[in-house]
């Protein structure tokens, strides 16, 4: 298994508009074939000193394997139409 995790901290000073794009963007995500799962989320309500809260919204991608992630790379139209949108991008890829 292959977890593809990645987490977006978009400008503050995005319009509605602006963040429902990023949005949309992040559920046509879900589409991609080659991902076993796909995930879309903001921060989860709990807080503990160990949690990061301070990210907008999630996208957590599992794959059956490194080579389905390397297939998936074809997202590059989501970066191209949303990497003005976010301020920082986090990714976090494991394997189990």
């Amino acid at each position: 298994m292959f977890v593809h995790a990645v987490y977006f901290w978009l400008r503050p000073d995005l319009t509605a508009e602006e963040q429902a794009q990023f949005v949309a963007g992040l559920e046509r995500l879900k589409t991609i074939t080659s991902a076993e799962a796909c995930y879309v989320g903001v921060p989860a309500a709990t807080d503990r000193p160990v949690i990061d809260r301070t990210y907008s919204y999630a996208l957590v991608l599992v794959f059956t394997d490194e080579a389905q992630h390397d297939a998936y790379q074809v997202h590059q139209q989501f970066v191209a139409a949303c990497k003005p949108l976010w301020a920082s991008v986090k990714i976090y890829d494991s394997v189990g």
